[in-house]
């Protein structure tokens, strides 16, 4: 039973496999420049889209090379330009999320103001939805 549901999906298992690991790298990225600049004092927001930019931009290269590269190719400008406008959306759900966070609940209880705060509910949180979102968006339209 379960070699054949795994072999009904070995193909879909595989590209989340990749789609994680090119994920991971780039969410190593991401919270390392996100932690610098707010070790800097860069204000919180314009730290998330700057660290998000340069991850991105990392991903699509393993993504479109490595993680989507047995499917036709189209246009690179084409990919290039929906994976970032699904990016841009993934963003606006992060920065939702931390926004919430931050500013919401961080006017009741100041630890939500916090640089650990933010990076749990920007880097955690607001990633795990965003990541679900561009994933989906990313196999059915941009690598299709």
């Amino acid at each position: 039973m379960f070699r054949s549901l795994y072999n009904r999906f070995q193909h879909l298992i595989h590209e989340l496999g990749k789609f994680g690991v090119v994920g991971g790298l780039a969410f190593v990225i991401d919270t390392a420049v996100y932690s610098g600049l707010l070790a800097m004092d860069v204000e919180t927001t314009v730290a998330k889209i700057i660290a998000t930019v340069i991850a991105a931009t990392c991903a699509f290269i393993g993504n479109r090379f490595w993680t989507w590269r047995d499917r036709p190719r189209s246009a690179l400008h084409r990919e290039y330009v929906l994976y970032f406008t699904f990016n841009l959306i993934g963003l606006g759900i992060t920065l939702a999320v931390l926004g919430f966070s931050h500013y919401v609940l961080g006017s009741v209880w100041p630890a939500f103001q916090t640089d650990l705060a933010d990076l749990i509910s920007a880097q955690i949180v607001g990633n795990a939805v965003a990541t679900v979102f561009r994933f989906w968006t990313y196999r059915r339209f941009v690598f299709a």
